[in-house]
């Protein structure tokens, strides 16, 4: 299954049924199926990830989503789903991934996230007229609630309360991993002694 399709125009069933198989034989996941214009005309725009990744767009290559894209054009224009001229884009769905449900916080638990909430989840106090929560995500606790460690405390949110949820790339973490350390805060050791802005 794809977590998000947007598709106006096309024949959704058949569309799925042709990508759905590729996916499949090239162990990936479909995260998001997007048909839209744009000023080179109709594009589909596919994002593709393991099933089992716990970063968003580990394992997928470049050389993944040749042969995916590769594959699915062949299907495509086959079977004659979307007609002579469009372009297929595929490709990860990026470090600021977007979570379709509440099985995506579980897999990226550990990842800082954004979420973005109907109704706030206290009447009084801090969290009164809060409807963005940054922090890390816990993952999801026993009755399926998101669980996010935020400057708030560990929160727990219903799935239904939230109308936004991105992984935010930290690239302070980024740079501690990679063994770099974070840049000073004046820019110092930007590329070219430039500050950075």
């Amino acid at each position: 299954a794809i977590a998000f399709t947007k598709r106006p125009g096309l024949d959704a069933d058949r569309l799925i049924a042709v990508v759905e198989p590729v996916l499949a034989a090239h162990r990936v996941e479909g995260v998001e199926l997007i048909w839209k214009t744009d000023r080179g005309g109709m594009v589909l725009e596919l994002s593709i990830e393991r099933a089992d990744a716990q970063l968003p767009g580990a394992g997928i290559t470049i050389d993944v989503c040749t042969d995916v894209s590769r594959d699915l054009s062949a299907a495509l224009d086959a079977l004659d789903v979307i007609g002579p001229k469009y372009r297929l884009e595929v490709g990860s769905p990026g470090v600021e991934r977007t979570l379709y449900s509440p099985d995506d916080a579980r897999r990226f638990a550990g990842q800082l996230a954004k979420i973005k909430i109907r109704q706030p989840l206290a009447s009084e106090g801090p969290l009164k007229d809060q409807r963005v929560l940054r922090g890390n995500l816990l993952g999801l606790t026993e009755t399926g609630q998101i669980q996010i460690e935020t400057e708030f405390g560990v929160l727990a949110i219903d799935w239904d309360n939230v109308s936004l949820a991105k992984l935010v790339f930290d690239w302070d973490r980024a740079m501690q991993q990679s063994g770099r350390g974070a840049l000073p805060a004046d820019g110092a050791g930007a590329p070219g002694g430039q500050k950075q802005s």
